[in-house]
Order: C-alpha cells, then structure tokens, then sequence
C-alpha cells in the first residue's frame, strides 16, 4: 500500500511538471449567492468549488480549451477560453427546470446528470415530491417510485423493498452514515422522521461495492436539509392533518447562518389514533374478530423527534456535526398479538381510539453523526463518524406459555409487561479519499462498523450478539469518450458475529428433573469476500444507456444464525442455522432513457441470480415447549433466480398537462431447497400506475397550482410460498391538490390529497398485517401546509 501512494505522488508530481496556466474564479447563482460542489472539467482537468463558490484548475495548456461547469439543478455552462496566461473568471449559473410529474422530478442538472454518470439505475426524489405525497413514513410516500415497495406495519411504520428485496438486503444511509436499527423483524420500521429529509437518492440493485455487503438488494441515500446560505435566519412551520387515523403533525425548523458557522434545528411530533379499514372484521385462522367502528383496535400512537445540526464551514474544510433522537410509542393489532386472538379484551380496547394499551412497542433512536470534508486543489477527502443507539421495548400482557409459570415471579428482576427488549449500540466511521489521472475519477475508501446488542424481557427470540464489518473499496470513472465513460471496482470485506448462550429463565421437566434449557449456544462466525461490479454508460443528446454486472454478497445476521423462540405476530416458531454461509449474488442491470421535446421513456430490466439465498422455511413440526402448537420454521439456503424491471413513459401535452405511466415486474423462483420451484416471501406482484397532472401559475399570488390523478393497478399474487396466501387483484384510486399562496411576501405551501377515493378493500401482498387478513387502510383525507419564514 506504502508503495501504491508513493507511485501516486510520482505521478501528480510528473504530471504538475508539464503544467503552465492556472484558470480560477467563483461560481455564483443569479442572486449573486456562491455555489459550493459545482464540477468544474477543462482538458481532462477537474476540481470542485468550495462553499465560497471559489474554484482553481491547474496545468492548463496554452491555447483553446473546452470548459464545463455542472451543477445540480442549474443549466451546464459549455464555453471555450483562450489561454496565454492565468486567468481570473466569474461564472453565473441558471437554474434549470424542466417539466414536473407526479413520478420523479426531472431537471437537466438533477436526475440526467447522475443518470449520465452512473452505471446503475438511480432515481432521485426530493422534498417537493414527498410534501405532494406524504404518508405515514418516509417509504410509504416513496411507493409511488417504479419497483419500490413496503412492508407496511399499521399506518404509521414501514420498511423498504426493492425489486422485491428488503429486511437486511436493502442498506438506508442517513447523512453518509448507514442506518441501523432493529431491521430484522417484519414488525421492524424504519426510524426516520420524513419532515427532515432534503432529498432522497434510490439505487436499484447491488450497491455493495461502496456501501457494504447489507446493499445486495440496493441503496436508500437519504440527506436532511440543507445547510443554509450565508448570512441567512429563518425556517418553516408545517402541519398534518389526516382524517383516517385522526392524526395531527406538526414539524417546526429553525436555522441560522452568519459565515462560517451555522445551526439547524427541528422537532417533530405526531400523535394519531387507530386507523380504519373498510371492513367490520377480520378472519384470523377461522376466528371472525368484530372491528368495532372499522377501527383496526390498538393501532394508535405517537412520536417525538428532535434534530440538531451545527458546523463550521471554510472555503476548502467542513465539519458539520448532526444529532437526532426520535422517539415512538405505537400499539399493535390486539388480536394479532400472542397465541389466541379471542382472548382480547375488546371493551378496554374499544372504549377509546387513541389509548395505546398492550401489545405495544417504545422505540428510542438516538443518533450522532460527523461529516468532514477537506479539498485539496487535485484531492478530496471525506471523513463520516457515527454512533448510534437503538433502544427497543416490546410490551405485552404477561401469557404463561409452555412451562412458564401460570403467575409471575415477583422475584423476578424483569418487568412484568416488558415481553422483549433490545439495546443496540452501534458505531461507524467511513472514509473516502478522491481524485483524478487524466480521464480516470478515482475513489478508495473503507467503511467499518462495530454492533453491540444487548436483550432484556421474559421472552426470548434472539441472543445478545456482537458484530464487526470492515471493508475497503477502490472505484474507477474512466471517460473515455465525451459520450462513453466505463466504470469498474472492487471490494473486500471481512466481518465477525458472535453471540451469546442464553438460558430459560424458569425450568423445564428433563427425564424427571427440572433444568434451565440452553435456547441459545455460543456462537461465532468469521467471514469474508470479494465484490466487484463493471458497467459502462453511452450518453447521446436525447438516448443515455447503461449497462451494469457486479457480484455482491451479504453476511448473515443474528437472527438466522440463532433465532429460538416465538414469533407472536405470526404465529410461528423460528429457529436459525449457524452453519448458513454468506448470501452470494450476481445481477446483470440494463437501463435506456430517451427524452426529447415532449417525451420521457426510461426502462431497465434486471437479472439476478442467488447461489445461496437465506430463506425462513416452514417444517412439518410444531412447537409445544413454549407456544400453543406453532409452526416450526428454520433458516435454510437455496438458489435463487430473479428477474424483472420498470418501465416509466411521461407525455407533457403542453406547458400544463403531464401524462404517464409506471410499470413494475419481479419474478423470483427458488431453483434448489425443499421450496423447489417456489417464490420468495413478500414478493411484490406486478402492477401498473397511470398518473395525469394538470399545472398552472394564477398570477403572482397563486404560484405552482397542481391537479392529480393517479390510478393504480395491482395483478394478482398467485405466484407465492407456503403458508402465504394468495392476494387478489386491485385497483386504486388517488387525487392530488396543491399551490402555493402569495401574501405580500409570506408564502404558504398547500398540498391536498384523498387516499383511497372509493374505499377500496384491497390487500397489499407486502404488508405485514396482511398475512393475516388485513386490509390496506380505508380513505384517508390529508392536509399538508407548509409556511416558511
């Protein structure tokens, strides 16, 4: 390595030799503001403004040369300069805006740009798209984007999935640093507060090569807001209201920036009762559990989250520290919850809509970040520190199971409610160094990352474990033509698992004895692989292709190596395998994108092959020993083959009407294993969204008025893996409303929308409540205003 980075001196050394003209200047916007990371390119040169919008390249020869200035969301600057001596040149940029649907919004400078730049299928969504489709989470009001579904948990937590692939195979990162949280479980959301996300960047398919092995299935990049202008206070004020569940939000911002130092504060909060179904019942293994008032009973809840974010910022060093803690209490579906959903005491739960009793889980996310950036005039460094602390407490009314005693021990030093507990600490640090030799962007980095997990409660699922991943990458943009750059990495990652025995705590008869059993061994694993991923990109004036074949993998986790114990809300009993070997997937991506005048068409199959998938398959046996005659299901491996991909088609008739559709396709089947022939679970059914958008300016006073309609059809899912059921097919219907209101010079951001319009019954086959028969919720009217300041 020593020997590498002296070779790489060397040749910035040769290379500064032959230089001899320096061309410098500042970037600026047409309000004279400086423009910070706009890419500067002349001669196979490049570099980077820093935040005083300043630029310098060195080694320009003398004579004609080409220079380009890109910048997201501002119009390319493409001129010639003529070059005898160093020269001092200022630049405005434009902002660049295209036409806007209710899919993605597109501008030259934002979704092209990256798109021309990337091998992969990226999608960037911002924070006008989510103000237009907020939900209850963040990745409910992404749905709308082609191959991303959820795992929906009540109204008001989901999880990822793309292209059919989620839980541990999706990576969520958070202001460069990755999300970690209780992920495993399927009752498991994503704790993110969606009122402080900026902008949201999509990576369909393997991403492991710069984010790690948990990015087999692809990449959410979520960046909060941004950091403000100088000599700049203000901020925003918005609210929630939503007729379904009852729900208020509320979201204040508040920031400051003099120069060099700013800060940048939010707090959250929501309080929402138990949303309705358009149903008066669910059928629960052949019991026809009455909802009274349509109510899903004991799905209310609450959250607090409080941001805070500070930094000095110079002309080439950043640091900006983020600190965020949010804070949930949700109930869950009473008669989804233990070993007999008769027993629910429907007069406690009914008797008010918005008390949580038990079951019901408190979620603490505390989270600390530090981003540090240092540019040198042919180098960039970038430093991401993080720790994280994910406190989980699951309560529910203590059920004596198996040979647990009928009362519980007051000599017990647990809870008596707390079921399962869980404290995860986490702690990460990346960094990235930067550069270019001649036609070559060059990156190289690591990424580690150290979990502890500790468990509390009277039940039991999963060990205590800790874990350590370490990973080095080096990546390679080669331009070699104007319209052809080739992009090539790889990877190497090494990581360790190990947990901890655990033993009942009360005994359990044994030919006659009565013995505290072992349900968990110590175990520990080591691994290591090698990712690697080739992909090429040809950009033409309206067609941009793209081609893309990596391997990735992923480690396994806790849960599949030592899981024993009940899962309540699926009445199932797990057990894991601790000789499982890591996930190994190889996945081809194509991609074309054609726009011209008033035309957008994007399409990009995939095909992935699994030479080993962990899956949760169900047995022939059933548990006695600690559940009611469970089903017994265990960790196992098979082959896998996917394949599928999205098709998007925008019309703009004219400066006001947008037209298009969205299609998504994931076929899964499992070529080995006792599931032989079988899909994958939660394998999202294809479906097809029809969306026409009608935009206008009413003069000064009335800015951005929008009208949507969005028709969703959804095929049926018959294609699945016992014991799921089967989905029928849907469709519906969604309508949007909103402007922006001018008074004097406040303005006041309206969005509108009824979910739902008919009421529709339908289920969701990626839902979590669906297995058991709940429909998605009923129609839903929401008020989003958002008034800045």
């Amino acid at each position: 390595m020593r020997y590498f980075y002296l070779h790489l001196l060397l040749l910035f050394s040769s290379y500064s030799a032959i230089s001899q003209y320096t061309i410098s200047g500042k970037i600026s916007d047409e309000n004279n503001n400086p423009l910070a990371e706009c890419h500067v390119h002349i001669q196979n040169k490049n570099a980077i403004s820093h935040q005083d919008g300043k630029f310098s390249v060195f080694g320009i020869p003398k004579g004609k040369n080409r220079l380009l200035i890109s910048y997201i969301g501002y119009e390319t600057i493409d001129t010639t300069v003529v070059v005898t001596q160093n020269l001092v040149l200022d630049f405005k940029m434009k902002t660049s805006v295209s036409f806007i649907n209710e899919v993605v919004v597109k501008s030259d400078g934002l979704e092209q740009k990256i798109k021309k730049e990337s091998a992969q299928h990226v999608e960037i969504i911002n924070q006008g798209f989510i103000e237009k489709n907020i939900n209850g989470s963040l990745m409910q009001s992404l749905e709308k984007i082609g191959g991303i579904n959820t795992i929906s948990i009540g109204s008001g937590q989901s999880k990822p999935i793309i292209r059919g692939l989620g839980f541990n195979r999706v990576v969520v990162t958070e202001n460069g640093v990755k999300h970690e949280g209780q992920q495993w479980g399927s009752d498991h959301g994503l704790e993110i507060d969606q009122y402080a996300v900026d902008q949201v960047q999509i990576i369909k398919g393997p991403a492991s090569l710069q984010y790690g092995s948990d990015a087999i299935g692809g990449i959410i990049v979520i960046e909060k807001n941004k950091i403000p202008k100088k000599n700049t206070f203000g901020g925003s004020l918005t609210l929630t209201g939503k007729t379904n569940n009852e729900l208020f939000g509320s979201s204040l911002n508040v920031f400051k920036r003099k120069e060099s130092l700013f800060f940048d504060t939010r707090i959250t909060y929501n309080d929402y009762a138990d949303y309705k179904v358009p149903t008066d019942h669910i059928s629960i293994y052949s019991y026809r559990a009455p909802l009274y008032k349509n109510r899903l009973r004991n799905t209310a809840g609450n959250e607090l989250n409080l941001h805070f974010s500070t930094g000095i910022l110079k002309d080439k060093f950043s640091s900006v520290f983020y600190i965020s803690n949010l804070k949930t209490k949700t109930g869950l579906f009473a008669n989804a919850h233990g070993l007999e959903p008769r027993n629910v005491d429907t007069e406690l739960h009914d008797a008010s809509d918005r008390d949580i009793q038990n079951p019901s889980q408190n979620i603490n996310h505390f989270k600390v970040i530090n981003r540090t950036k240092l540019n040198g005039n042919t180098f960039k460094l970038e430093f991401d520190l993080g720790f994280q602390n994910n406190f989980r407490e699951e309560y529910s009314d203590y059920i004596s199971h198996g040979y647990m005693p009928s009362n519980y021990p007051e000599t017990l030093a647990i809870k008596e409610t707390l079921e399962r507990g869980f404290n995860k600490n986490v702690y990460s640090f990346n960094g990235k160094i930067s550069f270019t030799i001649n036609k070559h962007a060059i990156s190289s980095g690591i990424n580690t990352e150290h979990q502890n997990n500790s468990i509390g409660g009277w039940g039991f699922i999963i060990p205590a474990y800790t874990q350590t991943n370490a990973g080095l990458f080096m990546y390679d943009k080669f331009k070699i033509t104007k319209k052809t750059i080739l992009h090539t990495g790889i990877r190497y990652d090494y990581g360790t698992i190990k947990t901890k025995s655990y033993y009942d705590w009360f005994t359990t008869p044994v030919n006659g004895n009565n013995e505290y059993l072992q349900r968990a061994n110590t175990v520990k694993k080591n691994f290591g692989n090698i990712s690697w991923s080739f992909g090429i990109n040809y950009n033409s004036d309206y067609l941009l292709m793209r081609a893309n074949i990596g391997k990735s993998f992923r480690i396994p986790i806790a849960k599949e190596l030592a899981s024993n114990g009940v899962n309540y809300h699926q009445f199932s009993y797990e057990l894991g395998n601790p000789d499982l070997s890591p996930e190994e997937s190889y996945q081809l991506d194509l991609g074309a994108t054609w726009q011209k005048n008033k035309i957008y068409v994007d399409i990009n199959p995939f095909l992935n092959y699994f030479s080993n998938y962990i899956y949760l398959n169900p047995t022939p046996e059933y548990d006695y020993a600690y559940g009611a005659g469970n089903q017994i299901y265990e960790y196992t491996e098979s082959r896998v083959l996917r394949y599928g991909g999205e098709l998007k088609i925008d019309y703009n008739f004219n400066d006001n009407y947008t037209a298009g559709i969205v299609g998504e396709y994931v076929y899964s089947e499992q070529l080995s294993g006792v599931k032989k022939g079988y899909t994958l679970p939660f394998s999202p059914p294809p479906s097809v969204l029809l969306h026409f958008t009608y935009s206008k300016d009413f003069g000064q006073n009335i800015q951005n008025t929008f009208a949507s309609v969005d028709l969703k059809y959804v095929t049926e899912q018959n294609n699945i893996v016992p014991p799921e059921n089967k989905t029928p097919d849907y469709h519906v219907i969604n309508l949007g409303l909103g402007s922006d209101i001018v008074w004097g010079t406040q303005k006041v951001n309206i969005r509108f929308q009824i979910q739902n319009v008919f009421n529709k019954k339908y289920f969701n086959h990626t839902s979590f409540y669906r297995l058991i028969g709940v429909p998605e919720p009923g129609r839903n009217f929401v008020l989003f205003v958002k008034i800045p300041f």
